[in-house]
């Protein structure tokens, strides 16, 4: 996909403004990080050209000052909430980010469990965290927040929350995915800290939406279609027009807690230092878009992609139907549709044509490959592998898996394993295709251009399998396709 961001002009710019933000408070600055700081994938892929670490990188340049807590909502727990880009768990997710961070040398001060109401799942998860000396706190939920700002800034509000022990000027909170109630935490400590005399700020660190581009550019949609199951919604930033007489673009959740906020710097500091939520951020990202178009054709993608994975779930009865109806909606705000998804096209023309399930496989250079379902291999498997005759300049009419080499494996699968589908699933595949390396050099070859998969887009017209979708995973494709009512 062609470049439309510069990240190194990026990491310049956001971790210059980072350390303003820091120098403008005194004791200690509570760092909201919104978005995901390891494998940012939805960032790489609306803005083609940002690396998925480039927030973490910037992390590491403030580390000797830096402690990190980590909040996870504990309704996420009992709900057994899924990382969807991972495969997943929250709760798994919290662990692997203490390693992560703790293997490169940042340190995590404690876990912050939020919106507790008892739920069972919370007392194994922190006796997991206590076993590796982690430190665990509770916040609870406030009735009436975030609008009764009397009750919230009270001993029955942030007061009846645990006070998390923090040892270091710069705190940064992040975790699992969103609705983990970052923000609220990081309020409730300002209210702690100025109960124990301690002058601290808070700054926003979070990429969308990107406050400096339209309401309806396509990144800034894309960024509701991510989040549409916690039906957050780009707005005008009331406040920031109100003061400044320029619109820019913040979120719903964001804007409604500003009051709070700005009522607690009050209490604080006697008056507040941000006139808007646009001004607790310190985003830089907008500054950095150096292909427009590039990034506006990316978040279309994301759009279409991000649509075909709610329609998945609702089809599973994993969320609402006004979850869908949203994604349908952002399709109809963005001007697209599915088919602006070239794949999409194609594999339901292949479909048209062939009369079964089809597929296809859009290349990094643009190339569109297709394939249909056979008496060996389904449409996931034939994708791949005539996407690597092309790449691996083969035939087409070329054969890379003797038919006899498939005959052991159906075997095994229909009489030995209870499968009813005799088709080769890509893993199985991709298996015949290794031994077949061995005596074909055209295996081998195509073999080799695995690699060159990263990256690529695909539709399948019908189900994709779980040990489908995993492969795909594994090889970086990016796909979408028609789950089945029922």
């Amino acid at each position: 996909m062609k470049t439309g961001f510069d990240n190194n002009k990026y990491l310049t710019l956001q971790s210059q403004h980072i350390f303003e933000r820091i120098a403008q408070f005194g004791d200690k600055l509570y760092l909201e990080f919104g978005g995901k700081l390891f494998d940012d994938y939805h960032a790489s892929r609306v803005l083609p050209g940002f690396a998925p670490d480039s927030k973490l990188q910037m992390l590491l340049q403030l580390k000797d000052h830096a402690e990190i807590v980590i909040a996870i909502n504990a309704n996420h727990l009992h709900e057994k909430k899924m990382r969807s880009d991972l495969r997943i768990g929250y709760d798994e997710e919290v662990f692997r980010l203490i390693e992560e961070f703790t293997e490169i040398g940042l340190y995590v001060g404690s876990v912050v469990i939020t919106q507790y109401t008892g739920q069972k799942e919370v007392k194994k998860f922190e006796s997991k965290l206590k076993k590796k000396n982690i430190s665990v706190y509770r916040h609870y939920t406030i009735e009436g927040y975030p609008t009764n700002t009397k009750k919230i800034i009270s001993e029955k509000g942030f007061g009846k929350n645990d006070y998390i022990q923090t040892t270091r000027p710069l705190v940064v909170v992040t975790a699992p995915g969103p609705g983990s109630g970052k923000m609220a935490t990081c309020l409730s400590q300002l209210y702690h800290e100025n109960k124990h005399g301690v002058k601290a700020g808070y700054a926003k660190f979070e990429t969308f939406p990107i406050w400096n581009l339209p309401l309806n550019h396509p990144v800034n949609i894309a960024y509701e279609a991510a989040t549409a199951d916690l039906n957050d919604v780009n707005m005008i930033d009331p406040f920031h027009l109100s003061a400044y007489n320029k619109i820019t673009v913040n979120y719903n959740r964001d804007i409604e807690i500003f009051p709070v906020l700005q009522h607690m710097f009050e209490e604080i500091y006697g008056t507040s230092p941000y006139k808007s939520p646009t001004d607790m951020g310190v985003n830089m990202a907008g500054l950095c878009i150096s292909d427009d178009e590039a990034c506006r054709y990316a978040s279309n993608q994301e759009i279409i992609r991000r649509y075909y994975a709610t329609k998945t779930r609702y089809y599973k009865e994993l969320c609402p139907e006004d979850e869908l109806q949203k994604q349908e909606l952002l399709l109809q705000q963005a001007h697209i549709t599915t088919n602006d998804r070239p794949c999409v096209k194609a594999a339901f023309a292949k479909e048209k044509e062939t009369k079964t399930y089809s597929g296809a496989i859009e290349l990094d250079d643009g190339t569109i490959i297709t394939g249909k379902t056979s008496d060996f291999m389904g449409p996931c498997s034939s994708i791949v592998i005539n996407a690597l005759k092309d790449l691996a300049h083969i035939d087409d009419e070329e054969v890379l898996i003797d038919a006899e080499a498939f005959g052991p494996i159906q075997m095994l699968k229909t009489n030995f394993l209870g499968s009813q589908n005799p088709r080769l699933h890509s893993n199985e595949t991709l298996i015949a295709l290794a031994l077949s390396a061995r005596t074909n050099k055209n295996a081998k070859k195509a073999l080799e251009q695995l690699k060159s998969l990263d990256g690529t887009q695909a539709h399948i017209t019908s189900r994709v399998s779980d040990v489908d979708l995993s492969i795909f995973r594994s090889l970086g494709i990016q796909v979408t396709y028609e789950e089945q009512k029922g």
